[in-house]
């Protein structure tokens, strides 16, 4: 039985969703329906500074991801920790599936597709389940 991992590259302005299996990729972008923006924060001025979670891009995100067995979760910065929170709160089964969540950069669909082959066999290596 050959496993179907899915690895999204993602930041809060687009998410790059790969399906992959051993000789193919499926290949999917995600946009936010409103653009990110980048919120400052001022003293004296109530609020936290950070703009609201946008879920229903993160539910877009999810329903992209469906179907895998195995989810790598990557990014530069923080939109994929929102992620994985906004899986926990609205669709755990997707959320159980997630085997790791990495930090990198912005790299090119090909050297995303390797980052995550590489990553799925060393876990596999690693779990005997190779």
């Amino acid at each position: 039985m050959s496993h179907f991992h899915a690895v999204v590259w993602l930041d809060h302005s687009e998410a790059h969703v790969m399906h992959i299996a051993p000789d193919d990729v499926e290949k999917s972008v995600v946009h936010p329906a409103k653009p990110h923006q980048h919120l400052h924060s001022k003293s004296g001025v109530p609020g936290s500074g950070k703009a609201a979670e946008d879920k229903q891009y993160y539910h877009a995100v999810v329903e992209a991801l469906k179907g895998a067995q195995e989810i790598l979760v990557v990014g530069p910065a923080q939109a994929k920790l929102q992620l994985i929170k906004h899986m926990h709160a609205h669709d755990q089964a997707v959320a159980d599936k997630v085997v790791g969540v990495e930090t990198i950069d912005h790299p090119t669909d090909g050297q995303l597709v390797a980052y995550a082959r590489k990553y799925f066999a060393a876990k596999d290596k690693m779990l005997g389940t190779a």
